[in-house]
């Protein structure tokens, strides 16, 4: 946990002034608009705010310019925090991306041991060889997006098989977590546990929305360990099945 918030100083700070923010915020936009209602909050109505934050649309209005001016202090400081977790989160990347091989179509896949959601080590290196591999790495077990990506592949599991396919999925959720969500939806694949997402970065998964989102990135390997296709698509989560099926058909047509 210490380590976590070391390295993400930026965005726990980036965080946190966003608690204040949003109250003087709020305060402002009654100020300005003039109403108690607390929907004046969620309504996307900005110009007049803009102005008022620019400005000074009430001059006699003590109360107006005493928030203002915490507004602007808060926001001024805002905008700083998010740079510099930007320019963070930038320079974490580009020495990422120089000390690591970032798997590409073409590249031999690196080997890898992690546990699976029953606690046993699961080694890559005993199925190459064997088996067309598809690795999809996935955000978090049991949301939205990655239950319908999860029960896809399970639902296609049989036809993946047929073309001497085996199925991994991986995220950063511990090995319970794993257990839980193969057990719930009847999973009859390996799931393994990266928590240090050290294959994540073994194999260049990118991360989305400023790093918060871990990466939805498939990649389907020959017998031969070789990387034949890779599809990266955070939203549409079920065409990752689709995806991968194709690059095998294909494989097997050449």
């Amino acid at each position: 946990m210490l380590k976590y918030s070391i390295e993400n100083i930026w965005l726990i700070l980036f965080v946190l002034w966003g608690l204040p923010l949003g109250y003087y915020r709020g305060k402002f936009r009654k100020l300005v608009y003039q109403t108690d209602k607390w929907m004046i909050n969620v309504k996307p109505v900005f110009v007049k705010e803009l102005r008022a934050l620019f400005g000074n649309i009430y001059p006699d209005n003590k109360n107006y310019i005493r928030f203002r001016n915490f507004y602007r202090i808060y926001l001024l400081i805002y905008i700083l925090l998010l740079s510099g977790y930007r320019l963070s989160h930038r320079a974490t990347n580009d020495v990422g991306e120089n000390t690591m091989n970032k798997v590409v179509v073409g590249s031999r896949v690196p080997e890898f041991s992690l546990p699976d959601q029953n606690g046993n080590t699961f080694n890559l290196f005993s199925i190459l060889g064997k088996k067309n591999i598809v690795i999809y790495f996935y955000p978090k077990d049991d949301t939205p997006g990655c239950t319908k990506e999860a029960c896809s592949f399970r639902d296609q599991y049989e036809i993946f098989k047929e073309v001497d396919g085996e199925i991994l999925g991986i995220s950063s959720d511990d090995v319970a977590s794993h257990k839980r969500f193969a057990e719930k939806y009847h999973l009859p694949y390996t799931l393994l546990s990266d928590n240090n997402n050290e294959v994540h970065k073994l194999f260049g998964v990118p991360s989305n929305l400023l790093g918060l989102i871990p990466g939805r990135v498939t990649y389907v390997v020959n017998k031969q360990g070789k990387v034949i296709h890779i599809f990266n698509s955070q939203k549409d989560a079920e065409k990752h099945i689709e995806e991968s099926m194709k690059a095998l058909k294909n494989m097997e047509i050449k």
